[in-house]
Formats: structure tokens, sequence, C-alpha cells
């Protein structure tokens, strides 16, 4: 309770100073809208169902991404993190991939994918995959050999010892992992939505309010809820990890 209450001091804080910032003469009103017609502008949106579909549009491509780079990125880790051979192997590869910027990739994205939905989730799977396949990898060189050895003396073959003994190992690191995908994910959602016109997303509706008469409290509000957006999601993710993998 007491780290709510200071959550909300916080960001109390945080909005008297942009109120009065917004209303200083040192910054232009159109610059700066202040949070009192921000908020103003976002209860006028919540009433808008194109501004909604925005949102869904984005919310649902963030979910399929993350889904996706978890499908690809946690099996690839725990081949990675438990074979040698094979992550010595594909070490130059990852490495070189790895500092590639998502958004660099726009354009080749576009000339495979086109406009669509899919350009935008290919590279947000591309930014998300990172954190999980490291931590992945991290959590397994963490592993105890003792429960290794201990599981094969039971018995246990190389798939069991992976999805019974390394993979509850790693499910804390991976859902750090995950946390810290989704963020990124989401970034790169809502650039890619903006930088290649895309035709719905939080991405698209800051884009459009920022051109023609430049609508800066639309685009602070597109701002606001993408902000929203990626805190109840690592939210709900910290919840999640703290509730099945506590350990």
């Amino acid at each position: 309770m007491r780290a709510f209450t200071r959550g909300i001091i916080g960001i109390a804080g945080f909005l008297v100073l942009w109120e009065l910032l917004g209303r200083s003469p040192l910054v232009p009103a159109d610059a700066l809208p202040p949070p009192s017609v921000v908020f103003g502008e976002l209860v006028r949106q919540l009433t808008s169902p194109a501004f909604y579909s925005h949102v869904v549009a984005t919310v649902l491509a963030l979910l399929i991404a993350i889904g996706l780079a978890v499908a690809i990125a946690v099996p690839a880790g725990l081949v990675l993190g438990s074979v040698p051979a094979v992550r010595h192997a594909t070490r130059a590869v990852v490495e070189f991939l790895r500092p590639i910027p998502s958004v660099a990739l726009i354009p080749l994205a576009l000339v495979m994918l086109g406009f669509g939905p899919e350009t935008k989730i290919t590279l947000a799977v591309y930014a998300a995959l990172w954190p999980i396949l490291f931590n992945t990898i991290y959590a397994l060189d963490e592993l105890d050999s003792l429960q290794i050895e201990t599981a094969r003396v039971f018995g246990v073959g190389r798939i069991g010892v992976l999805t019974r003994v390394a993979l509850p190992s790693a499910l804390p690191f991976i859902f750090t992992g995950i946390r810290l995908a989704a963020t990124t994910a989401l970034i790169v959602m809502v650039s890619v939505e903006i930088l290649a016109s895309s035709q719905l997303g939080i991405g698209f509706f800051i884009m459009e309010a920022r051109s023609g008469p430049g609508r800066m409290d639309q685009v602070l509000v597109g701002t606001v809820v993408a902000g929203v957006i990626g805190l109840l999601l690592n939210n709900g993710l910290e919840r999640i990890q703290r509730r099945w993998v506590a350990w």
C-alpha cells in the first residue's frame, strides 16, 4: 500500500509539473498542451469507435507478436543452451542479427510483406525474440548440474531433462525476458505504424494527428494510451510471474 501511495504521489507530481510547463509562456501552447487539455481530448476520443479500432489493432497485433516470439525463442533457447555444438555454430549469425534495429528492416519488410499488419507483427517478433532467447540461454547456464545428473540417474533422457528439469528452472528467467520483450515489441509496433503508414493502430493515429493541422493534444493522447498499454502489460506479466514462478 505504501508503494502504491508513493506511485500515486509520483504521478501527481509529474502531472502538476507538466501542467505548469504546458501553461508556461516559455513553451508554445501548441507544442506542449497541458494534461488538462490532453485528458479532455482523451475522454472525447474514448467515445469514438474509430479510436477504439486503432487501440484494438495495436493490442491484438502486439499479443500475436509476443506469442510468436515466445513460441520461437524458448525452444531455440533451450536448444542453444543445452547443445554446445549448435550454440557455437550459430553464435556468429546470432551476434550479427541481434544488433540490427527492427526499424532498419522496415523497407525490406514492406517489399516482402506489403503494408498490412504482417509487417509490424514480423518486425515486433524480430525485436522481441532476443530478450527471451538470451534469457533462456543464460538460465540454462545457471542450471545446477546436480539436477541434470540426478535426472539422468533416474533414466530421464535428453528431451525429458529439457522439459522436466531445464524448462521449469528457466521459467523465472524466461518470464523476465518476456516482460522486456513485451515493452520492446510495443515500441517497435508503434514505430512501424508511424513510419510504415499503417492504416490502423495507435502509431497511425499519432501520425494522422501530427499531419495536417498538427493536433498535438491528439498526438499526446496516442502517446499516453501507448504508455498505459505498456504499463498494464508489464504489471500483468509481473503478477503472473510472482504467482506462477515465485521461486
